[in-house]
């Protein structure tokens, strides 16, 4: 398969409104330039006439203004030459600050909607999907790689608007003197080749190597935060400590590399350049013996390679900051152009019973968990899911409860077929408690509403019927913090926040998915009493190890070593 280019990737990733954008900025880069190139070219007339003020009216044009407007002397003429000129210049600043900024805000709106459009694709992601990618992974996309790539859309657009600025300079050096121009083009353009030849191909390789160790550097933070009573059991903080210097050394020394090699074609650029003048200043020497002619057209290029020699160093600049950050829209290109399957929110009516009809499904193809599988959950049923680790109980219940599609089967709800059409409203029926209960850095209430509705009564509600009200109002009632993971809580107490959470929105279904395996028994067996209590008019689908959890069931369901029941 033929690899995209970077611009195929960049159309992709720009929107109907931000090609609109860039054909607007299209037009301001053209007067950008010109007012560039007026800015250098009308230097040369002003030093003339200034130096020599009787060749004003001997210039065709000098002499067309002089009259019109009716200047009584070239003196005069000069100060309001001089006048228009710093007017100009003000303007000048003025456009390209508007002209920088327009750029930047176009740049970082652009990351802003790249860094949503990743966070939006893992939200509307499947679970399967979802439980295949690597969680550091993606938050360096989402916050690394998408703003690498607004740099690259950015520096893209600089690159392109200097590129206009030397065509327009380089028209009036050829129209100065096309033999020295054309000498000058030919030196530069030879060492711009040698420049992006080496030095370009180096950085996009380094750049390249900056995601890889983004990626270990943001490991080793994750395994240490999620890991820190493990850390301080095993004393392992110095093997800790010796593997982030090694991964935040070799990010150090890439950076101070990458600095280094981004700074060096200005420093070559720069002494190229400098030895150009010379020689061009030598050539005009040689080629006129009058000094009154040569300074007005020394000038001229003087200041032209002083803008020229500038704007092919921001060129290269950008041209190698955007090889840095290929890698990155490449990255972000083959995350977003695989959309993910569409779920609607047709309604589903739960009255009657659950039908699952010859599901298969595999992880690994040739495989297989769950092999034609038939079974029927009626409307308030109490149903246990047990059998040995590893054969297809939780993935069973993630089928039923449309987190997993089934590779072939159907699943009905009172007669209706479990599509994507109407996976939404399905999975609104459902209160899921699992094994270990994920609590986020802020208070009771956060949590329990999390991606719902707030509502301080049915908080309290839910708190009260999970049996963890009392202890609350010894604290700050559904406002006690939690810590980050619900580290200042202990596991019954989350539990019990899981549950809390699970019942917030009144589900027609429960689901225990281990929820209490990490629990002693006595825990274990109160919560379970609750449960068993507040699912009273509900489904209730619990997968367990421990037949005291599933003892009040109305039905076990054994998943044998192939998924059989």
């Amino acid at each position: 398969m033929k690899k995209k280019s970077d611009f195929s990737k960049l159309r992709f990733l720009t929107s109907k409104k931000d090609k609109i954008s860039l054909l607007v900025f299209f037009g301001m880069t053209i007067l950008s330039s010109v007012i560039e190139t007026v800015g250098v070219g009308i230097i040369m007339p002003f030093i003339t006439f200034a130096s020599n003020p009787s060749l004003l009216l001997d210039n065709k044009y000098g002499s067309m203004i002089y009259h019109f407007f009716g200047f009584s002397n070239t003196q005069t003429f000069m100060f309001a030459f001089s006048g228009t000129l710093i007017v100009f210049y003000f303007f000048r600043l003025l456009y390209n600050t508007f002209y920088s900024y327009s750029i930047n805000l176009f740049a970082f709106r652009k990351y802003h909607n790249l860094a949503f459009r990743l966070f939006q694709k893992v939200l509307y992601s499947n679970y399967l999907d979802f439980t295949n990618k690597n969680s550091d992974t993606l938050r360096r996309e989402i916050i690394s790689d998408a703003l690498s790539a607004s740099h690259y859309i950015r520096n893209f657009l600089f690159l392109y608007s200097e590129m206009f600025t030397i065509l327009f300079l380089y028209s009036i050096l050829l129209f100065v003197s096309w033999k020295m121009t054309l000498v000058l083009t030919c030196i530069l353009s030879f060492k711009v080749f040698l420049i992006t030849q080496t030095i370009s191909k180096i950085l996009k390789k380094r750049g390249d190597q900056r995601v890889a160790i983004e990626r270990g550097f943001l490991s080793i933070l994750s395994n240490t935060f999620g890991n820190f009573k493990i850390i301080k059991i095993k004393d392992a903080q110095n093997s800790l400590e010796d593997e982030f210097m090694e991964k935040g050394g070799a990010r150090a020394r890439l950076e101070i590399g990458n600095q280094t090699l981004t700074e060096m074609p200005r420093n070559l650029l720069e002494t190229f350049g400098f030895v150009i003048l010379i020689t061009c200043v030598a050539y005009i020497l040689y080629r006129y013996e009058d000094a009154s002619a040569v300074l007005p057209i020394m000038s001229m290029y003087a200041l032209a390679l002083y803008k020229v020699l500038p704007s092919v160093n921001k060129i290269l600049g950008y041209y190698n900051s955007m090889k840095i950050y290929s890698k990155s829209l490449e990255i972000v290109y083959d995350e977003l152009k695989d959309v993910p399957q569409e779920e609607g929110d047709e309604k589903v009516i739960f009255h009657k019973e659950i039908i699952l009809q010859n599901i298969c499904f595999s992880y690994i193809q040739g495989k297989p968990i769950i092999q034609n599988l038939n079974l029927s959950i009626k409307k308030g049923e109490k149903v246990a899911f047990v059998g040995p680790s590893g054969a297809g109980k939780s993935t069973l219940v993630d089928i039923i409860t449309g987190f997993y599609q089934p590779n072939s089967g159907e699943i009905f709800i009172d007669g209706i077929q479990l599509t994507q059409e109407n996976i939404k409203s399905w999975r609104r029926k459902i209160g899921y408690i699992p094994q270990s209960i994920y609590l986020f850095d802020g208070d009771v209430a956060e949590n329990i509403a999390f991606g719902s509705e707030y509502d301080e009564e049915r908080i309290i509600q839910a708190c009260k019927i999970a049996k963890i009200y009392d202890f609350l109002e010894e604290h700050e009632g559904i406002h006690t913090k939690v810590g980050d993971g619900g580290i200042k809580l202990s596991g019954g107490q989350r539990q019990r926040i899981g549950i809390a959470r699970a019942i917030y929105d009144n589900p027609e279904i429960l689901v225990l998915d281990e929820a209490t395996s990490a629990l002693d028994n006595e825990t274990e067996a109160k919560i379970m009493e609750e449960i068993y209590e507040l699912s009273k008019d509900k489904t209730l689908l619990v997968i367990a190890h421990r037949l005291s959890t599933v003892e009040r069931c109305d039905r076990r369901i054994v998943i044998g070593e192939k998924g059989n029941e």
